[in-house]
């Protein structure tokens, strides 16, 4: 997934969820704030980032606001981008082959779930979530509680008891990180959630991304450690 336009800023502050203002070539503008999560570890006054200039004269809102810098690491925190992503990736076949059928934002019980696949014999609902909090290397999610995130992994279990197969995709909008695992301090709810899922039936994936300035693309597997036993294993 490509971006144009962009440049680069400084970030000066966020006054709601949706803004940003950031200076850029020595001007503050106000930027669209393409994820609504907190992101408090990202958005530091005086961090850099990069933004997408618009080339829609009518937007109230020239640029969005698509990356920042965190130390050594450029994080993407477009929560639209995850989607993207993964539907580029499955497209290419990479998981269920390329003659699976895949539809986006397809409906089942009281959720709409990312991505419905299906192919001779299989029928497959998987739920996309962007991950952008890390610490020490360690990846987590949600940064925010998410009542919506629980509710999706408990229809993900109705799926599986209903016949079909059912996937959780965890997009880690950075590279070279050591684990995912749920955010049990923020949301013990959904790391419950999650980790009955797991005992369902429901498949979990972590997958890092190559991220540039300009680009985001899925790169490669992470571990998914459920439980402070495993997480303790490997430090």
């Amino acid at each position: 997934m490509r971006y144009e336009n962009v440049e680069t800023g400084i970030f000066k502050k966020r006054p709601n969820r949706f803004i940003a203002h950031v200076e850029i070539r020595g001007r503050e503008e106000i930027c669209h704030v393409k994820n609504t999560g907190r992101c408090r570890e990202l958005l530091i006054p005086g961090t850099t980032v990069f933004v997408s200039r618009s080339s829609n004269p009518n937007r109230k809102t020239k640029y969005d606001l698509i990356a920042v810098q965190k130390g050594r690491r450029l994080v993407n925190m477009d929560s639209q981008a995850p989607n993207q992503v993964v539907e580029e990736w499955l497209l290419k076949g990479e998981f269920f082959g390329k003659d699976a059928l895949i539809k986006r934002e397809t409906v089942y019980g009281n959720s709409r779930f990312d991505f419905y696949m299906e192919t001779k014999d299989r029928k497959i609902f998987m739920e996309v979530k962007g991950v952008t909090l890390e610490e020490d290397g360690v990846v987590r999610f949600p940064d925010a509680p998410t009542q919506r995130g629980v509710k999706h992994i408990q229809e993900l279990c109705r799926c599986i008891k209903e016949g079909y197969e059912a996937y959780i995709m965890f997009v880690i909008q950075m590279e070279d990180v050591k684990y995912f695992s749920p955010n049990d301090s923020t949301h013990p709810e959904f790391g419950q959630a999650l980790r009955e899922a797991e005992k369902e039936g429901v498949k979990l994936l972590a997958y890092d991304c190559t991220v540039r300035k300009d680009l985001i693309n899925l790169s490669k597997p992470v571990r998914v450690l459920l439980t402070e036993v495993e997480q303790e294993s490997i430090c």
